[in-house]
């Protein structure tokens, strides 16, 4: 619908309901650079866990009387995960719970409300901070500026990282390997770069803007706005 319908990438929302919502739960955190926000209404998360949501606005409906699967329970308690990661990162995980007490699985249209909600939203495509986490087995190779290779993913390691001025910092994990997808969207490619992991710099110098980041970037997807103009492979 992007490359072919003129919708703006920036402005793509998801949202589900009772097994949508599960859906919902499923695929936000794994592709958060997709969208612009995202609603989960009525769903069960299963066993993801919400690290990813960190640049993704994430509402969540339910019914204070779907007890089924225990839905009116886990929702709670998923928000809750999500409030300790923001408690922790104030500048990350924007989201809302709203509970209508009385209700059960259907919510009689009360949770249309989103809709206003959501639509001023437009996609984080360069974030500052990234937290990229993957549930259940499922390798994504991108998620914002980090790329890795699917054989060095290992089940529910979480891979952090940030920039701050011309300096990128690996947070975690204490070893691995990534490429980073660079743009001017998030620092100066004409000055130096410095990029620290596990304690110590790991590069330190200038990136060259090139047409195969930028061709690669395009093939891989096909969203003007997620562009690389470089791409820097670094290991700790």
């Amino acid at each position: 619908m992007v490359s072919q319908r003129n919708v703006d990438p920036n402005r793509v929302y998801l949202i589900g309901y009772s097994a949508g919502g599960d859906g919902v739960y499923q695929l936000a955190p794994r592709m958060a650079d997709r969208f612009a926000a995202a609603t989960m209404c009525a769903g069960h998360p299963n066993s993801v866990t919400p690290e990813g949501l960190r640049n993704l606005p994430f509402f969540l409906y339910m019914g204070g009387e779907d007890s089924a699967f225990n839905r009116n329970v886990v929702v709670r308690e998923f928000s809750g995960r999500i409030d300790a990661l923001q408690a922790a990162d104030p500048e990350g995980y924007p989201h809302r719970l709203t509970v209508y007490p009385g209700l059960a699985h259907n919510m009689q249209g009360r949770e249309a409300e989103m809709i206003p909600r959501m639509v001023t939203l437009q996609r984080m495509c360069w974030p500052k901070r990234v937290v990229w986490k993957e549930n259940d087995g499922f390798v994504h190779q991108r998620f914002y500026w980090l790329e890795r290779a699917p054989e060095t993913t290992r089940a529910d390691e979480v891979y952090a990282a940030h920039v701050e001025g011309q300096n990128i910092t690996i947070e975690t994990p204490s070893t691995g390997k990534l490429t980073l997808r660079l743009s001017d969207s998030l620092l100066d490619l004409d000055r130096p770069v410095r990029v620290t992991a596990g304690g110590r710099t790991v590069f330190d110098g200038s990136i060259r803007r090139s047409l195969a980041a930028i061709t690669q970037s395009l093939q891989e997807r096909e969203d003007p706005e997620l562009i690389a103009t470089a791409l820097l492979p670094v290991s700790w």
